[in-house]
């Protein structure tokens, strides 16, 4: 079940998607609108083209919705927050857990993690590691068309802006694995 949570990173990450989508990161209207975000959650800007923000978006995303910083570690990698919700899970704590794609099925305002730069890394890698290379988006719509069932996400410094991707999944709603970059990790909103 989604909740209104949920329902609010959805509807903030395709905002940012309907604001952004043909907007360069070079260009003043979303540079100015990174140094923004990076600074939001806490961070120094550095720079729009130089510094991956992918994290940056997503852990604004998070936050803009309203998350605290004790429910999610709102990093520029990916991986430290993932690896955070790993730790929640683990425990039994926290409102955003991590969990190996074949254990859980992506909903509305889930997070799914993959590798970026060819890396290879699973979810064990993952769970003990809290710096790699990696890119992660905000699932805002979850369905069925011609090719079966599908996961639309919203994930900032795709193709140097903030872009729309699908995610496809197998009959049973799971994640399905690809061998280019890999998906490492669904984490689950539960807030």
């Amino acid at each position: 079940m989604t909740t209104p949570f949920a329902k609010r990173v959805a509807t903030v990450a395709q905002a940012q998607h309907s604001r952004f989508q043909f907007v360069n990161e070079a260009e003043p209207e979303l540079c100015t609108q990174i140094k923004k975000w990076t600074q939001d959650i806490g961070f120094s800007f550095q720079s729009c083209t130089a510094v991956a923000w992918s994290a940056v978006f997503v852990s604004w995303c998070i936050k803009k919705a309203g998350a605290t910083k004790q429910e999610f570690e709102f990093s520029m990698a990916h991986s430290v927050f993932v690896h955070k919700a790993i730790q929640n899970a683990i425990n039994g704590a926290g409102v955003f857990q991590g969990f190996d794609i074949t254990a859980q099925k992506p909903d509305v305002g889930d997070i799914i993690q993959n590798n970026r730069g060819g890396t290879h890394h699973d979810f064990a890698f993952a769970r003990t590691h809290k710096n790699y290379n990696s890119h992660s988006v905000i699932v805002i719509e979850t369905g069925t068309d011609s090719q079966g069932r599908f996961a639309f996400c919203v994930g900032g410094n795709e193709s140097d802006s903030v872009r729309r991707t699908t995610v496809r999944l197998n009959a049973q709603g799971f994640i399905k694995p690809r061998t280019d970059n890999p998906f490492i990790c669904i984490v689950k909103n539960l807030k």
